[in-house]
This record gives structure tokens, C-alpha cells and sequence, in this order.
């Protein structure tokens, strides 16, 4: 059984790892497939392995996620394309050793593992209705992230760590707060930790640093396939057609950080999170 025929899906970070195997996976249920990517030729060696047996559900569109304005061109692409949207999941992910800041001049790991992701679910939002589900792919690195208010963009003493786990505690917190906000029109919304999974995620695209470190440890990651595995079965499964605002691992729900469950800096971080991007949902 196609369990996404006749739906729509969209996977952000498409081109690679986690996200192309999700695409897959939506493409054997039924969807048709919206391939978000920030790089054009990796996107398009995707797009060519997904439809090489001649299937025409897949699109592929180009996105930054670290610029408001390529995030608001596609969603309005996407809106005018395409009459509802069934599925999303937030799946790209960026991490880096070196402090670095998007197009807005936010730290890069917070403003594209979250705010990006943020922006983006809000501008699609009203394309989504009854049975529509949003999945944020999260990460364990949220129990020991911080939400630092008072310097978001860690001009003060950043590293790796601290920036990645701000941004993945973001993402938890998000779903919870979200999950509220849109409980009354049917949405559910989820998040997972993937688990360990040998990806790109972590490699310099200009120097290749850490591509020989992520061969070594390869053999003891999951594949992406694997990886990917909770987020389809949060985006397809019938037994969580009605769960919302949970932390997943595994395909169940797991705990997650006391931070995490904190309704005040959820709904905090939201609000936060609003005025970053100038969209209030109403």
C-alpha cells in the first residue's frame, strides 16, 4: 500500500545523506517529492539518481536556508505550484568546527538548523491542513544545548558543541511549542534524533576536512537509510497519525532533556524566534 499517494511532500538538505534516502522513501509510498537544495549541481546529481527509472513526482528547487529571502522565494514558488502540502521535514543540518554567520548575521548552526527551519515552516504553514505532518530531524546533542538569549550568535566564547547544541535544543523545542499552535487544524508535529549516521553533515564542502575521519568510523554508523528511518515512519505511520509534540528515537518516543520540556522557554524561543524572522503566526 502507497501510504503518500496523491500527497506532498517536501524533505529540506535533499541532495545527500539522510534527506535523498527520505526523498526515496516518500517516492516508493506514493508522494510526489520536493527536493529542497542549497547547492545546484549536488542537487541535480540527486535529482538524477531519484528519477532514473523515469518517475515525474520529483522536483527539485533550489533554497538557502540561511537567507530569508530565498526561503520566502521558494515557499512562494512552492505555494503557487503546488494547491496543499502534506508533508514537511526539516532534515537539513549544518555543523561546523569554526564560527561562521549566515547572510542575516546569524551564527550559522542556529540560523540554519533552526531559524531557517523556523521561517520556512511558518511561510508553508497555510498550504498545510488536516492529517499534515511536520517532522524536525533533531539530534541527543539537544541534552546539552542552552538557549543563550543573551548572545544568540556566541560572539562570546564559541564552539562547536555549544553552537550545535543550541541549535538542536531549538529544534526540540520548537516542535513542542508549534505542536500547540497548530494542534486545532490537524498538523502533528514531531521531531527525531536520527541516531550516529555516516553523512556529509560534518565535512568541509571547499576543503574535504573530515571526509577521512567519517570513512574511518563508518563501518560503526548507520547507514543514512537507517538513519532516516524515524523520520519517515513519524511522516507516513498510521499508529502516530495523532501523536504530536514528541521527541522520537527509534521510532518511539524517547526522552529528552528536562530543558527540553520546559514550556516557558519553548513558547520564549518561539516568540524569540518570530521577531528574528519578522512572521508572526496568527
Amino acid at each position: 500500500m502507497e501510504r503518500l499517494r496523491d500527497k506532498v511532500a517536501i524533505v529540506t538538505g535533499a541532495n545527500s545523506g539522510m534527506g535523498l534516502a527520505t526523498c526515496r522513501a516518500f517516492l516508493d509510498e506514493g508522494a510526489t517529492v520536493i527536493m529542497l537544495c542549497r547547492n545546484e549541481k549536488r542537487g541535480k546529481e540527486a535529482y538524477a539518481k531519484l528519477t532514473e527509472d523515469g518517475n515525474s513526482r520529483t522536483y527539485l528547487k533550489l533554497c538557502d536556508l540561511g537567507d530569508y529571502a530565498s526561503i520566502r522565494s521558494f515557499a512562494k514558488e512552492v505555494k503557487e505550484q503546488f494547491g496543499k502540502i502534506d508533508v514537511l521535514v526539516n532534515n537539513a543540518g549544518f555543523i561546523s568546527l569554526d564560527r561562521q554567520e549566515t547572510k542575516e548575521g546569524l551564527e550559522r548552526q542556529f540560523g540554519i538548523n533552526h531559524v531557517g527551519h523556523f521561517l520556512l515552516t511558518m511561510e508553508l504553514l497555510e498550504r498545510m491542513g488536516e492529517g499534515g505532518r511536520i517532522v524536525n530531524v533533531a539530534s541527543g546533542a539537544h541534552k546539552v544545548g542552552k538557549i543563550y538569549f543573551d548572545d544568540v550568535n556566541l560572539h562570546k566564547g564559541f564552539n562547536v558543541i555549544k553552537a550545535y547544541g543550541q541549535s538542536k535544543l531549538a529544534n526540540v523545542l520548537f516542535t513542542r511549542e508549534l505542536a500547540k499552535r497548530v494542534a486545532d487544524k490537524g498538523i502533528t508535529v514531531n521531531c527525531c534524533h536520527p541516531g550516529a549516521v555516516a553523512t556529509n553533515i560534518g565535512i568541509d564542502r571547499e576543503t574535504g576536512f573530515g571526509k577521512t575521519i567519517t570513512g574511518l568510523l563508518k563501518p560503526f554508523f548507520q547507514t543514512p537509510a537507517e538513519g532516516a528511518r524515524t523520520a519517515i515512519f513519524l511522516a507516513t505511520d498510521e499508529s502516530v497519525r495523532n501523536v504530536t509534540g514528541e521527541y522520537f528515537y527509534k521510532c518511539k518516543v524517547a526522552p529528552s532533556s528536562k530543558r527540553s520540556k520546559d514550556a516557558v522557554l519553548a513558547k520564549k524561543l518561539f516568540e524569540f524566534s518570530e521577531e528574528l524572522v519578522g512572521f508572526r503566526l496568527t
